[in-house]
C-alpha cells in the first residue's frame, strides 16, 4: 500500500475534542472515543503540503476563491456521481450543521414542521427546535437486518403537519442505510407532491462500499434539483473537519438567495482561508488516497466485529439525548 494507515498517531494533548476533553463531557478518563467523526489517520501529503505552504506566506487575510477552486470539485462530483454542477449553485459555510440551521430559518417560519427520520444524527432535531420550530419524526423501521422507511407514514406525517422542510440524511447517518435509487424516488415524488423543500446532508457520499452507490437527490430528476439544497463537504472524506468548509448547492435562484440572505444576517461571508487550500488540494490530489483508505477500512470492518464480540472490556457507552 502506499499510505500508511497503520501508523498510530497519538492525539493527546492537541485540544481534540474526542481524546481531550472526555472529562469535560461526563466520561471516564482514558475512554476510546468512538462517537465523533474524525479519523485518527493523516490527510494526504498533498493537503499537508498546501497548507505549510500557505503557513510560511505569513499572512492569513480575508480569503476568496477563482475558478480553479471550483474546477477540481465539480470534476470530482461528476467522476464520482455524475452530477453536473454548476459555479453558480455553489455557497460556502463553515459546516454542514450551520447549512442546515441557515436553510431552517431561510425557508420555515417559527412554529413551522420539519420533518426528520430517526434515528438519526442529533444536530437535526437541536438545529429545529433551537430555531423553534416543530419536529416531526417518521421513523425509519428495522427489518430483517436493516433500517427501511416507511413511505405511508412519511408521507401521513406531511399532511398532518404541514411540513415545509424535510432533512434528507444521504447516505443515513447513523443507520449506515446507502438509499437505494427507487427509495429515493419514492421520497422524492412525495416531496414533490406536497411542495415540501428539501434539504439533503449528503456528507457522507464518497463513503460507500462495492455493491452500494450513492446517488445524488438532487440529480434523480430535473424537478428535484429545483427544490434541493444539498450539503456537502470534504471534512468526513478527507479529515478537515477542524478546517470549516463546506459546499452547499442549491440550483433553485430564489432558495439561493433567501439562503444567502440569511447567511448575511449571522454576520458571516468569507470562507477560512486555510480551509479554502486545504479542500482545493483535496479534491485536486485526493483520489488515490480515498480509493485506497476505503478498501483499508472495508479490510478492517471484519477485525472491529470480532474486537467488539471478544473484547468483554470493549463497552460501549452511549451518548446521552442524541437521536
Amino acid at each position: 500500500m502506499a499510505y500508511d494507515f497503520d501508523k498510530i498517531i497519538d492525539r493527546q494533548n492537541t485540544n481534540s475534542l474526542k481524546y481531550d476533553f472526555a472529562v469535560e463531557r461526563g466520561k471516564p478518563a482514558g475512554v476510546q472515543p468512538l462517537w465523533v467523526a474524525d479519523m485518527d489517520l493523516r490527510v494526504p501529503a498533498q493537503v499537508s503540503e498546501a497548507l505549510i505552504r500557505a503557513s510560511k506566506h505569513g499572512i492569513f487575510g480575508y480569503s476568496d476563491v477563482k475558478s480553479d477552486y471550483f474546477a477540481p470539485l465539480s470534476r470530482w462530483l461528476d467522476d464520482s456521481f455524475s452530477w453536473k454542477v454548476k459555479n453558480e449553485w455553489l455557497v460556502r459555510t463553515p459546516g454542514v450543521v450551520f447549512a442546515i440551521a441557515t436553510a431552517i430559518r431561510s425557508f420555515t417560519a417559527k412554529g413551522d414542521s420539519v420533518l426528520i427520520q430517526r434515528p438519526v444524527y442529533y444536530p437535526f432535531s437541536l438545529t429545529i427546535e433551537s430555531n423553534g420550530r416543530q419536529l416531526v419524526n417518521s421513523p425509519l423501521v428495522y427489518k430483517s437486518g436493516r433500517y427501511e422507511i416507511d413511505f405511508v407514514d412519511f408521507e401521513q406525517k406531511i399532511i398532518d403537519n404541514n411540513v415545509k422542510l424535510f432533512l434528507l440524511c444521504n447516505p443515513h447517518n447513523p443507520v449506515g442505510r446507502v438509499w437505494t435509487k427507487d427509495e429515493l424516488l419514492r421520497l422524492g415524488d412525495i416531496c414533490l407532491k406536497h411542495k415540501v423543500i428539501v434539504v439533503a446532508d449528503e456528507i457522507h457520499q464518497d463513503f460507500t462500499y462495492p455493491g452500494h452507490t450513492h446517488y445524488v437527490f438532487a440529480n434523480l430528476k430535473e424537478q428535484y434539483k429545483d427544490i434541493t439544497i444539498t450539503c456537502t463537504a470534504p471534512s468526513k472524506t478527507f479529515n478537515l473537519a477542524g478546517l470549516q468548509i463546506s459546499h452547499i448547492f442549491i440550483a433553485n435562484e430564489d432558495l439561493r438567495r433567501l439562503f444567502k440572505k440569511e447567511l448575511w444576517r449571522t454576520g458571516y461571508s468569507e470562507s477560512n482561508a486555510l480551509g479554502l487550500v486545504a479542500s482545493q488540494a483535496a479534491y485536486t490530489y485526493g483520489r488515490p488516497w480515498l480509493t485506497e483508505l476505503k478498501a483499508y477500512l472495508a479490510g478492517n470492518l471484519d477485525l472491529v466485529r470480532r474486537y467488539l464480540a471478544e473484547t468483554p472490556e470493549a463497552t460501549l457507552i452511549e451518548p446521552k439525548g442524541r437521536t
